[in-house]
């Protein structure tokens, strides 16, 4: 793909520019090792890295043209300068221009929200592939052209890569695309330049501080999302959060709300729930559904929402709303020939470990126990550790302590800190085993019929990193391996 430098230049706001500007240019990158012959290299300013030391690799490699905050020193005669006073902005509007604005030409949805983003875009791929349309998932466990897979490296892509899958979705005649948008693709200008038809609000608890500093600060950027919809949008928000109201304050876009307890636009009640599914009235029509759990019901609520909004008929929209099954690694069931129940879920905040273990809770019988088996995340948000364990051992017969992925940190570090949340709590059964596999065998191991053993934190993820170093590691493969399940 090649075009003219001055033609890909819309919405940018440059402070100067210097040099010509009716030059091709064949590709985008931000990242000086991926310059290539004829490319535009923009400097953006990262949180460990400064593009603008890179320009003059950059050029060496090829970039005949720098975007970047500050005019470097010394600048080349071939290459055209254009200063701007957002480089990650700017990298934002480059990249839909190259690709000639694909999101304009298909409908964009995004879901925001600290738990429920995944299950509730991907339920919206998969029930408007089963209307009959050709559709686009950008998500967490994995990015979808059809159905056509590729890798998730992150929540929401760089621009870049960004508008080259969804200028791909536009060759393959993707009608609909959903996408998860992450607080951080939101402040670092991931999804700048995007035309959104619609966005979701799910619920917002306390996650990415370290990264946000403030919980006031994570609001504001989930917030911005819906302050920068057009009129013609809708924003779609969960009434019974809290913060619910605040995500529509600003927004230009129609405003809708969804609830289970609140008056609202789409309204859902729960008549019955257990482990093999739900069944939910939704808008005053019955229907039964293979998930689990209130938190389900609050994202079966803004599937069918979102599907109304875009204009489906509500009999069809129910009628795959029953069809649908859970997302990998999001309450995934196992069960053990002597009648052992294994839930794998993602849960890797507090708000997520209270909502699945109440859910379980609420629907277990008899006498069997409860067993949980969680750890969090390295180089993360810290002050939610305690609160993990804390709520888990409240809530749990057995809890045991593990790791899960502790990247850079002392696994044993990590632990103490967890320690820190069930240090009163005496009379509670509580193990430290800091190899996930060994954690998972010994939960296996107390387990007897009738009891539930919970594994948290990293549902889809089939990896553990250590060090740098990705080492594969499936929580269900573990829980199968101790089950004698092939």
């Amino acid at each position: 793909m090649t075009k003219v430098l001055k033609d890909i230049l819309s919405n940018i706001n440059a402070t100067k520019i210097v040099g010509n500007l009716n030059i091709e240019v064949n590709g985008i990158a931000f990242d000086s090792r991926k310059v290539e012959n004829s490319f535009i290299f923009v400097a953006t300013k990262g949180t460990q890295v400064d593009g603008h030391q890179f320009i003059n690799s950059a050029i060496e490699k090829g970039a005949v043209a720098i975007v970047c905050e500050t005019l470097p020193e010394t600048s080349h005669e071939n290459c055209t300068y254009i200063i701007v006073n957002d480089a990650s902005e700017a990298l934002g509007y480059l990249s839909s221009n190259f690709f000639d604005n694909p999101s304009s030409k298909m409908k964009l949805v995004g879901i925001t929200g600290t738990n429920g983003k995944t299950t509730t875009a991907t339920l919206l791929y998969r029930m408007f592939l089963k209307l009959g349309y050709k559709a686009g998932l950008f998500s967490t466990v994995r990015n979808y052209i059809n159905d056509k897979a590729i890798d998730a490296t992150h929540t929401t892509p760089d621009p870049v890569q960004l508008n080259r899958i969804m200028s791909q979705m536009v060759d393959e005649g993707c009608e609909y695309c959903f996408m998860e948008v992450s607080s951080h693709s939101i402040v670092q200008h991931r999804i700048t330049g995007l035309d959104f038809v619609g966005g979701i609000f799910s619920n917002i608890t306390h996650d990415h501080l370290d990264y946000h500093k403030t919980f006031d600060e994570y609001i504001k950027a989930k917030k911005l999302f819906f302050d920068n919809l057009p009129e013609s949008a809708f924003a779609l928000t969960n009434i019974d959060d809290r913060n619910g109201n605040v995500m529509l304050q600003n927004t230009k876009a129609r405003k809708r709300t969804y609830s289970l307890k609140s008056f609202s636009d789409f309204k859902c009640k729960i008549i019955e729930n257990d482990f093999d599914g739900m069944e939910l009235n939704i808008d005053n029509r019955e229907v039964w559904t293979h998930f689990i759990g209130t938190f389900n019901a609050y994202n079966l609520l803004a599937v069918y929402a979102t599907a109304l909004l875009l204009e489906q008929n509500k009999d069809d929209v129910l009628k795959v709303l029953s069809d649908l099954h859970s997302v990998e690694g999001r309450f995934e069931t196992i069960r053990s020939a002597n009648g052992i129940t294994a839930i794998v879920d993602y849960a890797h905040t507090p708000d997520a470990l209270e909502n699945v273990l109440s859910t379980i809770n609420d629907i277990r019988q008899g006498a069997g126990q409860l067993i949980t088996v969680v750890g969090a995340g390295g180089d993360r948000d810290k002050t939610k550790r305690p609160k993990m364990s804390k709520i888990s051992a409240e809530n749990s017969d057995v809890l045991i302590l593990t790791s899960d992925n502790p990247r850079s940190e002392n696994p044993e570090d990590i632990l103490m800190d967890m320690k820190r949340g069930v240090e009163t709590m005496r009379s509670k059964k509580i193990l430290t085993i800091a190899d996930r596999r060994e954690a998972i065998k010994t939960a296996v191991l107390f387990a007897h019929k009738g009891d539930i053993i919970l594994i948290a934190g990293k549902g889809h993820e089939n990896y553990q990193e250590i060090k740098g170093v990705k080492y594969h590691f499936d929580d269900k493969e573990e829980v199968k391996k101790c089950f004698e399940i092939n």
